[in-house]
C-alpha cells in the first residue's frame, strides 16, 4: 500500500512514517501543502494522511483537489480539534475519514488499512494461486499448509503479484507500489527481492519472469 503523509510537524510526520513502514507500507512525506499537492499529481497514493491545519496551501484545499480528481485515493484527515462541527466540516470537504490529535497509533493503522481496501478494486479476504495462500489482514503466507516467513518487502511484492490475478507486473510498478519515493529506479532492488522471494517460496517455482515485461504468478489454467 502506498501512503502519503502530509504533516507540517516534522517529528510527528516522521514518527507516523516510521510506524507505517514497520507495518509494511510504502510511505512518502510532505511537510507542507504545496509539496503534498506536487506529490499527489505525480504518484497515485492509496491513502493520504492529511493534516488539516497546514501553512500555505491548506489541508482543506488539498483535500478538495484530491476528492475532485478521478483517482481512487482516500483521504484520512488529521486535526487538533475533536469538535463535532470540525469533523463534519472535514468530511464535507471530501475526506473519507477523520481522526483527532492526539490519537492511538494502532487506530491510525486500522483506519488506513480500511481506507486502503476502498482505494483498490475489491479483493478476496485471501489471495491465492496454486498452493499459495496470502492473508493481507494477518500478513501471513502459506504454501501447501506450511507458513513462509517473508520480509515486509517480499510480502509486498508477493501481494502485488497475487492481486494481479495472473497478469504481468512490471519492475517499475512493483517499485512504485512496494517501495517509496526514495527508492532508486536504477538499482537491482526489485530483481534481488524477487530472487530471495523465489528461494523462500521453494520449488516448483511460482513466480515467472516475462522477459522485457516483468513478473507474474500464473493463476489456474495459466503457464
Amino acid at each position: 500500500m502506498r501512503i502519503l503523509v502530509v504533516e507540517d510537524e516534522r517529528p510527528l510526520a516522521d514518527a507516523i512514517a516510521r510506524g507505517l513502514r514497520r507495518d509494511g507500507m510504502a510511505v512518502d512525506i510532505a511537510y507542507d501543502g504545496e509539496s503534498g499537492q506536487e506529490k499527489t499529481t505525480i504518484t497515485r497514493y492509496d491513502v493520504v494522511v492529511l493534516d488539516r491545519d497546514l501553512p500555505g496551501l491548506s489541508g482543506d484545499a488539498l483535500c478538495r483537489e484530491i476528492a475532485a480528481s478521478a483517482e481512487l485515493t482516500r483521504v484520512l484527515m488529521l486535526t487538533a480539534s475533536a469538535a463535532v462541527e470540525d469533523r463534519v466540516a472535514g468530511l464535507s470537504l471530501g475526506a473519507d475519514d477523520y481522526l483527532g490529535k492526539p490519537f492511538a497509533f494502532p487506530e491510525l493503522v486500522a483506519r488506513i488499512r480500511a481506507l486502503g481496501r476502498r482505494a483498490t478494486p475489491a479483493q478476496p479476504p485471501l489471495l491465492a494461486a496454486r498452493e499459495l495462500r496470502l492473508d493481507p489482514a494477518r500478513r501471513t503466507v502459506h504454501r501447501g499448509g506450511a507458513e513462509v516467513e517473508l520480509t515486509r518487502k517480499e510480502f509486498g511484492v508477493l501481494e502485488v503479484l497475487l492481486s494481479a490475478g495472473g497478469a504481468v507486473v512490471s519492475s517499475e510498478e512493483l517499485l512504485e507500489r512496494v517501495w517509496d519515493e526514495n527508492a532508486d529506479p536504477f538499482t537491482t532492488t526489485v530483481r534481488v527481492t524477487v530472487m530471495t522471494l523465489r528461494k523462500k517460496l521453494g520449488e516448483p517455482g511460482v513466480i515467472e519472469t516475462v522477459v522485457g515485461s516483468g513478473y507474474r504468478v500464473p493463476s489456474a489454467g495459466q503457464g
